[in-house]
């Protein structure tokens, strides 16, 4: 006996008044009405129902009984109606890390758009620039600066992650400006300290830029390494040198003249931006919702 469809059956002879009105709300014959009937009051050891040929009749226990099969009834249905709107309305908590500049400079800033698109997102952004097991910490996706190297995951890619070489315009009436990247070795130059093994450590020592002649290397002299962006950033707004930085860091210091774009008709390194999750999670459509406003947001150039 399935428990739920007699319940069902039963509520329907009470609200209908008789075993023929509910089998055609049921679409059941009159006789598998009254199996039902039987079979839940042989489950339930109680007559539910006194009938006559004329009138049927709630027993006290049947009254009692119809009440909570109602109430039941209802919550199978809100609980059938829920996971329906989760299979197409994005709902419920997302996980994701991304790098800590791009994080903080230019993904928090648009995640107002997101969440006034999908009002039943509740978001958990962890800013590392640690590489995170996804599965094992517990994360939906991962926005991942660099080259990705062998990995079993989906990636998206995102618009390429620039840098820029800036000073202050303090530094340039002491120092002049560079014109060349030739002219960066008479010049005090700071950079981020990656961390070994990074496809970037280089990066303290030689400098590329990319200009009419091609690519162009400068051994430049780095007086000072910092291990953050952020606190590079600082530096170079107080005067202490040059430095390559990410352009999403320094874009609002050079509209406002806190920092000079330097080398201009140069093009500097890139870095590729990826979105990775696993594919059989795309299925969500919270996390399908944030892929996608990831790519239509991020997916050009930043």
């Amino acid at each position: 006996m399935d428990l739920l469809e007699a319940m069902s059956v039963f509520a329907r002879v009470v609200e209908s008044g008789s075993l023929t009105a509910a089998a055609e709300r049921c679409a059941i014959s009159p006789t598998m009405v009254g199996n039902h009937l039987r079979a839940l009051e042989r489950h339930l050891g109680a007559t539910l129902l006194q009938r006559t040929t004329r009138r049927q009749r709630l027993t006290e226990f049947g009254a009692v009984y119809y009440d909570r099969c109602v109430e039941i009834l209802g919550l199978v249905a809100d609980a059938d109606s829920l996971a329906q709107r989760t299979q197409v309305e994005p709902q419920g908590k997302l996980r994701v890390t991304a790098p800590v500049t791009f994080g903080a400079e230019r993904l928090a800033a648009r995640l107002g758009e997101y969440l006034t698109m999908h009002p039943a997102i509740d978001l958990e952004i962890v800013l590392t620039d640690q590489v995170v097991d996804l599965l094992g910490d517990g994360f939906d996706a991962a926005i991942r600066l660099g080259a990705l190297g062998p990995l079993r995951l989906v990636a998206r890619r995102l618009a390429d992650y620039p840098m820029a070489i800036c000073a202050s315009p303090d530094y340039c009436r002491r120092r002049g400006t560079p014109a060349t990247p030739r002219d960066l070795v008479a010049h005090d130059c700071l950079a981020f300290a990656y961390a070994s093994g990074s496809e970037w450590s280089g990066m303290g020592k030689e400098w590329r830029a990319f200009g009419p002649e091609g690519e162009e290397t400068v051994a430049v002299r780095s007086r000072v390494m910092i291990n953050s962006a952020q606190g590079l950033r600082r530096a170079v707004v107080a005067g202490v040198g040059i430095a390559m930085l990410p352009a999403a860091l320094i874009c609002e210091d050079i509209q406002v003249g806190r920092l000079v774009r330097l080398l201009p008709d140069y093009q500097m390194p890139s870095r590729p931006l990826h979105v990775v999750f696993h594919g059989d999670r795309y299925r969500s459509p919270k996390l399908r919702s944030f892929v996608d406003f990831l790519t239509q947001t991020f997916g050009r150039d930043l």
